[in-house]
């Protein structure tokens, strides 16, 4: 019987090492599923053997390191590293097969890194399952580069083969039902949400004059475009500051700082350990990001009862509830930005009721609500396998 047999997990990616939202989501998941359900967890590697996960992992979770290095194609030309693609990947599947025979998981999870290339084919007797994290349209998105021709055929070949790939595995979990759409070429999708990590002791009380946003300093994250609004928002309210927490490309942003005369009120903060004090020190939080998927940096404000201001994108339409416990306005929209930004320091009551709204919406995201729904998708793939 399936409730009596205790069930092997293994996750598939490229390290852990890095400070970032996957690998701090499968920390997550997999010390809880671990430590609550009594799940076997491993979680192999490809990169990093020699450097200690940046998130604090369980002793009970298992890390194994394939040592295949991919890390080492970074900054060759691209013909070179086409060439290096293709060698580490014979050698990493070689690798992982042999593991996966080794281990005889129930079920495999590809977060949908180059493993997910092979994965399927690979008959270990595991179920497969792939996570999407990011929304179907920014997958192997080469936004804001200059991108070669040879990459862009690369790319319109890889996302045909993920296609191919993801039609043969179990299922696929995607973060939002905004997304689902998006994914009709397939007919094994499920949805579940990121969960989010903080669990503060206190709320702001939306008192301070601070606004804070956080993420890498990558164009991605759109804080050219937080530092434009913020010129017009500083203009109003001089007495107000923003403070970017992050790490990342800082020069241009600087500069930018510099050339608007925004010194005084505007600062980048280098990334903190403890990001909850600081959003409780808050009053806003602003997204400003062209695109996301689940922004945890929005789960975590909101956790800590802060009102969020952000651009509407797939992953905001699915957390923020507009108009009840945050404001999304138009993608790209400056001028709109900087106006509900002014509009919830102009009136705080607003700002401390929907602070106080998310604080208590967000919790459909706990940890606790959100493994439980991978435990019944788990038992239900697996329970379709002893068919």
């Amino acid at each position: 019987m399936l409730s009596l047999k205790k069930i092997k997990i293994a996750y598939c990616l490229p390290s852990l090492y890095i400070k970032g939202g996957m690998e701090r989501v499968l920390t997550l998941k997999a010390n809880y599923f671990s430590e609550n359900f009594g799940y076997e967890v491993y979680i192999i590697n490809t990169d990093g053997k020699e450097r200690k996960p940046f998130y604090s992992l369980s002793p009970k979770v298992k890390l194994i390191n394939l040592d295949i290095n991919f890390d080492e194609m970074f900054g060759k030309p691209f013909y070179k590293k086409a060439w290096l693609y293709l060698k580490k990947q014979r050698i990493y599947k070689k690798k992982l097969k042999k593991c996966l025979y080794d281990l005889r998981p129930d079920i495999t999870v590809s977060m949908l890194r180059r493993e997910i290339e092979f994965l399927p084919d690979i008959k270990d007797g595991s179920r497969k399952i792939a996570e999407a994290h990011a929304q179907k349209d920014i997958i192997r998105n080469t936004w804001g580069d200059k991108v070669h021709f040879f990459r862009k055929l690369f790319n319109h070949i890889w996302i045909r083969r993920l296609m191919h790939s993801l039609r043969k595995v179990e299922r696929v979990v995607i973060l939002t039902r905004t997304d689902l759409p998006n994914w009709k070429e397939l007919d094994n999708i499920s949805v579940i949400g990121n969960p989010v990590a903080l669990l503060p002791g206190d709320r702001s009380g939306c008192h301070s004059k601070k606004v804070i946003a956080a993420g890498s300093y990558l164009p991605q994250k759109g804080f050219d475009r937080l530092i434009e609004a913020w010129e017009i928002v500083s203009e109003k309210h001089p007495d107000w500051t923003l403070h970017i927490y992050g790490e990342g490309m800082k020069a241009q942003l600087e500069k930018q700082i510099k050339e608007l005369k925004l010194e005084k009120t505007c600062f980048l903060e280098d990334p903190v350990t403890n990001i909850e004090d600081k959003y409780i020190e808050s009053s806003i939080f602003v997204l400003s990001s062209r695109y996301e998927g689940l922004p945890l940096v929005v789960q975590e404000a909101m956790t800590c009862g802060l009102p969020v201001v952000a651009f509407s994108m797939v992953g905001t339409q699915e957390v923020i509830r507009d108009g009840e416990d945050g404001i999304l306005v138009e993608n790209g929209n400056i001028p709109a930005l900087a106006e509900q930004i002014c509009r919830l320091i102009e009136n705080p009551e607003i700002r401390r009721e929907l602070g106080g709204r998310a604080a208590v919406n967000i919790q459909r995201y706990k940890i606790d609500n959100i493994a439980c729904q991978w435990k019944d998708l788990f038992e239900s793939v697996l329970r379709d396998s002893d068919v």
